[in-house]
C-alpha cells in the first residue's frame, strides 16, 4: 500500500495522514516494523531532498516571487532571511547525517535583493 502510494508521487507525510483517515492506521511502524521513510529508502522511492527541507524551498521560492512583484515589502524581507536561515541550518543537518549529498547548495536571493 505505502509503496503503491509512493509511485503515485504522493509525499511521505501524506502517506501517512492517509492511512491514519481512510485506513484507520494510526501508526505504521509497529505494523511493519519501519518507518515510512524507512520503507520508501529501501525501495528507492524516497524523495532525493527531504520533504522539511523541500517545504522551505518552495516558501521561499513563494516570499521571493512576491517581492520580485512588490520590492518595498521590508517585513517580507525580513521572513525570507530567517526562512533562508532555516534552510542553511536544516541543510547542514542533512549534509552531516549523509541525507544529503555534500556539495549540496542553496543560494541566497536576500542578498541580491537589498
Amino acid at each position: 500500500m505505502i509503496i503503491k502510494l509512493a509511485k503515485e508521487g504522493i509525499p511521505p507525510s501524506a502517506i501517512g495522514v492517509r492511512l491514519r483517515d481512510e485506513y484507520g492506521i494510526p501508526l505504521a511502524k509497529p505494523i511493519i516494523g519501519k518507518s515510512v521513510m524507512q520503507l520508501l529508502r529501501e525501495n528507492k522511492l524516497a524523495p532525493a531532498i527531504p520533504e522539511d527541507l523541500q517545504n522551505m524551498l518552495d516558501s521561499a521560492r513563494r516570499v521571493q516571487s512576491h517581492l520580485n512583484s512588490f520590492k518595498a515589502d521590508r517585513k517580507n524581507v525580513r521572513s525570507l532571511e530567517l526562512i533562508e536561515a532555516k534552510i542553511y541550518r536544516l541543510s547542514k543537518y542533512y549534509k552531516k547525517i549523509g541525507v544529503l549529498p555534500q556539495d549540496f547548495k542553496y543560494s541566497a536571493v536576500v542578498a541580491q535583493l537589498s
